[in-house]
């Protein structure tokens, strides 16, 4: 075993809250942000960057409860590079034990071109700004935009700058993923060799995934310098993601021989972490996922197989447990007792209350006369299911629908809708068209349909199929999940399950779209 004793720490960043929120369609609720922070703080993440609060009253209003709520981890909000952004940033971290300003400007020269200013005014601005941050708190961020395309002598000047300011941490951000792991370790090294005072502060890596170079150009900085990676579960983020936080922690685990670096994180909540953020935003888990996709572990190939039986270090350069997995999979059916359940939701990384038990023993129990076999995914599934404040105005009664060869295709509907039945019969082009146009005939809304996602939980023809729909109405953009032995019925539930949270925007009369025009900070 290494003795990691006496490496370097490599501080734990999560934006998944600000940076991840921020892919089209992942916008949370103010309970899952809540829930999210929670276990990332649980998990031993350094810091978690919140949100953005003055985008809106709901992200000042999460940043803040998250602040509250926090026990370990230090709670970051993110500014613009305005006097009134950091003020309403320092209102909602304040409530924190261990408060944090993340202040940032674009520095490249397109995004110079944005606020329209020469580069002496740019740092005339990081100057009074990241000033007025420190005054307000001791623990300050700042970062360059776009600082991997930003000439490399004013990079050195506003750096300085900054430091001179009061920041503590410097963040350089890959913004548009442009760069590759060499330019990363360059330009990190050539920061602390040529600004004066580099030495005493903490430098950050921003990495996004456009070149599928995230992880190879944080891990990179690293090895250069820096001490601080910013990252997201599961790789969520604009475009084509960020460093995924499960890859970088993993690499220095795994690889700790040839990157001698630590961290706090607690790998064995990966796993549980990783699905519960996949089913709040909505954006599935690819199988092929590094460390946490459902394939990760997997192995069909004959050679592999024998491998494995013999020495499963012949295939696995990681344990199943590291990350959270347990090591059976197909222990559950429907003579299987509310212990059993209990002590496998445990193993799954669920603890849940007497009356949450109840509840979901009675869905698993549903669940067990429909699948001979229960697996690890099913009950995952069955989780997310659990039961939602939102989803009460809405409610499926019944349903039956008419397909085959010949169409068009037929489907009848009744909804429960406040309180009220309402039935209606409706055509479409196939079964789950159909269904849908029962619910827009009883439900009236104008919300488009961006996104329809089908997934099919395990194997076999009795297999869950997990069901995402993304709708959007006037900036409002929601997302609902729901799982089904039955394809067409968790099609449905998962469309009701949207209208119901869209239901609920309506009233509070917000919209997810931000109340002010901002870009990534990385």
């Amino acid at each position: 075993m290494t003795d990691t004793t006496k490496q370097d720490r490599v501080l734990i960043f999560d934006t998944t809250l600000r940076d991840g929120e921020q892919s089209p369609g992942a916008t949370m609720t103010h309970a899952e942000k809540i829930e999210i922070a929670g276990l990332l703080d649980e998990m031993g993440v350094d810091i978690i960057e919140a949100g953005f609060p003055i985008a809106s009253e709901g992200d000042f209003a999460a940043v803040s409860e998250i602040a509250r709520l926090s026990k370990n981890s230090v709670i970051c909000g993110l500014a613009r590079a305005q006097t009134g952004d950091i003020d309403r940033c320092w209102d909602a971290v304040k409530h924190a034990p261990q408060p944090r300003i993340h202040t940032f400007i674009g520095t490249s020269p397109l995004h110079r071109a944005i606020p329209n200013l020469t580069m002496d005014e740019m740092a005339e601005r990081i100057h009074e700004t990241v000033t007025h941050a420190r005054n307000l708190c001791d623990n300050v961020q700042w970062s360059p935009m776009d600082a991997t395309r930003t000439e490399l002598d004013y990079l050195y000047r506003v750096v300085e700058i900054a430091i001179k300011a009061g920041a503590t941490t410097i963040n350089i951000p890959d913004t548009v993923g442009y760069t590759a792991p060499r330019e990363s370790a360059d330009l990190i090294r050539k920061l602390l060799e040529n600004v004066p005072g580099a030495d005493e502060i903490v430098f950050a890596t921003h990495c996004h995934n456009d070149l599928g170079m995230a992880t190879a150009n944080s891990l990179a900085a690293v090895e250069a310098g820096a001490r601080q990676i910013e990252c997201t579960i599961n790789g969520l983020g604009e475009r084509a993601g960020n460093t995924a936080l499960e890859e970088v922690v993993m690499a220095m685990k795994v690889r700790n021989d040839i990157m001698p670096f630590q961290t706090k994180v607690d790998s064995t909540k990966l796993m549980n972490i990783s699905r519960r953020v996949a089913a709040v935003s909505g954006f599935a888990v690819q199988f092929n996922k590094a460390i946490v996709g459902k394939n990760a572990f997997a192995h069909e190939s004959g050679i592999h197989q024998d491998g494995m039986l013999k020495n499963a270090e012949t295939f696995e350069i990681m344990r199943p447990e590291d990350v959270g997995l347990t090591e059976t999979n197909i222990v559950m059916g429907k003579h299987s007792g509310r212990a059993a359940l209990r002590s496998k939701l445990e193993n799954l990384g669920y603890e849940l209350g007497d009356n949450q038990l109840k509840d979901v023993f009675v869905r698993f129990k549903e669940l067990a006369d429909r699948k001979k076999e229960i697996y690890d995914d099913d009950l995952v599934a069955l989780m997310r299911m659990a039961t939602d404040p939102e989803s009460d105005r809405i409610v499926l009664k019944s349903m039956t629908v008419v397909c085959g060869t010949e169409g068009p295709q037929r489907a009848d509907m009744s909804l429960t809708i406040d309180g009220a039945e309402e039935s209606t019969a409706q055509t479409g082009d196939g079964p789950v068209d159909a269904s849908f146009n029962c619910i827009k005939a009883l439900v009236d809304h104008t919300a488009r349909l961006q996104l329809y996602q089908v997934h099919a939980v395990t194997e076999g023809t009795d297999a869950q199929a997990t069901v995402s729909v993304r709708l959007e109405e006037d900036g409002r953009i929601v997302t609902g999940q729901s799982a089904d032995t039955d394809t067409v019925v968790a099609s449905v539930r998962a469309y009701i399950h949207a209208l119901n949270r869209l239901l609920v925007r309506r009233e509070k009369g917000g919209t997810d779209k931000r109340e002010i025009s901002y870009k990534d900070v990385g």
